[in-house]
This record gives structure tokens, C-alpha cells and sequence, in this order.
């Protein structure tokens, strides 16, 4: 039963775009659970109990690989320090304050920004090799994303009109993309060490935030929707889908990841068909097939010319 799992656990984390699929369900899905909980629960609390939470829940696992790459995460701490920063600190807590005011319409468009902004920030950090088909990929899967957001019309773009939460989530996008981009730097170490170490960094971060909101008088509201929203977020889009993304950026680089995540659009679409019994219109099908070829057509290119770093089979060996 050991081997078999063994081989299973190998082929699965050999394999970017179904951990990326599962990294985007878990992510629509946080994102749905922001919005939803913002009466009950202060976008700060959910930020820090989040993280707090899942830290607590990894470190079991985390413990002995945290112990034997103590010496390599210390030598390499500014940038354990800048990844949990932006990652875990700052991208989540400015996502669920933006969600407090915007619409999920709103939310959902600034966040199908983030592949072109991934794609030119690699370019200009680090010099990525940017070719036709991904430009053309980006293209079509944005007005793919578009589409679904925008319910059909892309002329309502025009009509939109953006608040303070907009413009939190805008900062946010970027802190994202900047992420997304600089893990490439992470150390070679166990993806669960180099997890729980970001971890620790983000729960540090935030908590001077977290204090403020206490003051203030924003406490959790003690009810079952809290707790649940609690304990969705700190386990699936958080232990789970972070350690995915990683492993992503590391087997295909930050520019097709970053495409192959505008499915998240789709699966929200197909959140919603499910979950809330709204209809499948024309324009979802238009733009799951337009970020589908998208897709398609951008990450062969980008996989193709990433340059994968050294400890990449290193992380093979996760478990």
C-alpha cells in the first residue's frame, strides 16, 4: 500500500495543470467565501486566523524538513521574508478588504489581470523571453474571462464604475503578480518547509493589523458561518492550494501558471451554475472556450523556455 501511494503521490505532483485546477477551485472558492462572510467576519481576523490555523495544521508535517533546512531558509532569509510578505501577509488581507466593499463582478475582473501582469513583470525582473503565442494566449483568455464576467457584453466594461475596494484588490493584484514572479528565488528547500516558514512570516505581518481592527471594536461575530468560513480558508486555498501554485511556478514558471489560472473564471461560472442554481448562459461556454485555446496555444511556449531551477527534483521527493 506504501509503493502504491508513493507512485501515486509522485505521478500527481508530477503533473502542473491538474494541481493548478485544484489550486484555482480552491482559490474561486475563497474568494466567493470573502464576500460572503464579510458581515460576520473582518477581513483582517479571517486574514490572520486563516494562516494561524494553517500553520498549526502543517507544522506536524512540516516539523522534521523544517529542522534539517533550518540552516538553508536562515542563509536565504531576505527572500523567505519578502515571499512571505507579499504572499501570505499582504496579497489575502488587502483581497478580503477589497471584497468588503466591491462587487464580486468587479473582484473577479481585476483578478483575471494578474497572467499579463506576470508576464510583463517577468520580462522586466528577470528578462523572460515573451513570444507571439503568449501574448495571443494572454489576449484570448482575458476576453475569455471577460466575457464571463461581464455576462456577454464586453461594451459593459465601459459602464463600470470602481470604488475603494477596487482599488484595494488592484494593489493586491500586483502584490500577487510580484509574488508569483520572485518564486523563482525561493530557497531549494522542502516545499512544506518553505511553506510553514512563509506561514510564520505572513501570521507576523498581519497581526499588528489584526490588533488595530480589535481596537477599533470589529470583532467575529460568533456564529456557524464564521467558523465554517474559518475553516474553509485555512485549509483548502490556503495548506493545500499555496502548496500547489508552488509547485506550479516551479514545473512550468510564473508566466504560463499565471495563464493557466484564468480558469478560475470558469470554475467560478460553474460554482455558481452549481451551487446557487444560476443558469449556463451562451457567454460562459463562449468564454471557457476562448481561455481554453488561450491556454492552449501560450503554455507550451512558456514551458518551453522557463528555466527550471536546480532544486525542482529535489522537491520531487514531497512526502
Amino acid at each position: 500500500m506504501s509503493a502504491f501511494l508513493a507512485r501515486w503521490t509522485g505521478w500527481f505532483w508530477s503533473r502542473p495543470y491538474l494541481l493548478l485546477t485544484f489550486t484555482a477551485l480552491f482559490w474561486a472558492g475563497n474568494s466567493i467565501v470573502g464576500r460572503a462572510a464579510r458581515d460576520v467576519m473582518p477581513p483582517v481576523a479571517l486574514a490572520w486566523w486563516r494562516w494561524a490555523l494553517a500553520f498549526l495544521l502543517l507544522l506536524p508535517f512540516a516539523w522534521p524538513h523544517l529542522r534539517r533546512d533550518l540552516a538553508t531558509l536562515k542563509a536565504q532569509w531576505r527572500w523567505v521574508l519578502l515571499l512571505g510578505a507579499l504572499g501570505i501577509g499582504t496579497f489575502n488581507t488587502l483581497l478580503y478588504t477589497g471584497l468588503q466593499t466591491t462587487t464580486a463582478v468587479n473582484g473577479l475582473l481585476l483578478q483575471s489581470m494578474q497572467p499579463a501582469l506576470i508576464l510583463m513583470l517577468g520580462a522586466l525582473v528577470f528578462g523572460e523571453n515573451v513570444r507571439i503565442p503568449q501574448v495571443i494566449g494572454i489576449g484570448l483568455s482575458i476576453t475569455g474571462a471577460l466575457m464571463i464576467v461581464l455576462g456577454g457584453d464586453l461594451s459593459a466594461l465601459l459602464g463600470l464604475e470602481f470604488n475603494s475596494g477596487d482599488l484595494v484588490i488592484c494593489v493586491a493584484v500586483v502584490v500577487w503578480s510580484f509574488y508569483s514572479v520572485l518564486l523563482r528565488k525561493r530557497p531549494a528547500v522542502h516545499p512544506l518547509s518553505f511553506l510553514a516558514a512563509t506561514f510564520v512570516i505572513g501570521i507576523v505581518v498581519i497581526a499588528p493589523f489584526y490588533l488595530a481592527e480589535i481596537v477599533v471594536g470589529r470583532l467575529i461575530e460568533s456564529r456557524s458561518e464564521s467558523w465554517m468560513a474559518i475553516g474553509y480558508v485555512c485549509l483548502y486555498p490556503s495548506l493545500i492550494a499555496y502548496l500547489f501554485f508552488n509547485r506550479g511556478v516551479e514545473l512550468l514558471g510564473s508566466a504560463a501558471t499565471g495563464l493557466y489560472l484564468n480558469i478560475m473564471p470558469v470554475i467560478g461560472a460553474l460554482l455558481a451554475v452549481l451551487l446557487l442554481s444560476e443558469p449556463f448562459r451562451w457567454f460562459h461556454l463562449v468564454g471557457m472556450s476562448l481561455i481554453g485555446v488561450g491556454i492552449a496555444s501560450a503554455a507550451h511556449i512558456a514551458r518551453q523556455s522557463v528555466e527550471r531551477p536546480d532544486h525542482v527534483a529535489k522537491s520531487q521527493r514531497w512526502i
